[in-house]
């Protein structure tokens, strides 16, 4: 991964930190690609891999708001979305935050993908592996270093 600096998961902040992404994000979804953008934001938390945000313009896909919400204590209540590329669906893949905490305000109606859910994620051109686990949205890139949270075991630390 040229021009990339490790990072370790140990060293993000808490409360979590949200910084412009230097990278080109795409994301691809039933053999298109739905996002392809330079203007995302990721948030960095202790012991999770980064989470990237998506502008919404930068989004060719059709959005379909889910059931369900979930609350984070430091962005806010979580909305859903199923998201669909051709005869491709991807169910709660999505989620965005409509009333941000004033601290990520910048990420007010930004989405973000659940990696395992599409076709494809990548950072630069770093496919991505998804954060362990089944709750947690984070993408692992090969900079990361240290113990990153949401595999069996680790849901509670």
């Amino acid at each position: 991964m040229t021009g990339w600096t490790t990072e370790n998961v140990q060293d993000y902040p808490r409360p979590p930190a949200l910084r412009a992404v230097p990278h080109r994000v795409r994301i691809e979804l039933g053999g298109q690609t739905i996002v392809e953008t330079d203007q995302a934001f990721q948030v960095l938390e202790t012991h999770h891999a980064p989470t990237y945000y998506i502008p919404p313009q930068d989004i060719d896909a059709v959005l379909t708001k889910a059931s369900g919400r979930s609350f984070c204590e430091w962005k806010g209540v979580a909305s859903y979305w199923d998201v669909q590329s051709g005869a491709a669906a991807a169910k709660k893949a999505a989620w965005s935050y409509a009333t941000p905490t004033i601290k990520f305000e910048r990420i007010k109606g930004y989405l973000a993908f659940y990696a395992g859910l599409m076709d494809a994620c990548f950072v630069g051109e770093y496919r991505v592996i998804p954060q362990p686990g089944d709750f947690y949205g984070g993408w692992v890139t090969e900079n990361l270093k240290g113990r990153i949270k949401g595999a069996p075991g680790t849901e509670f630390w």
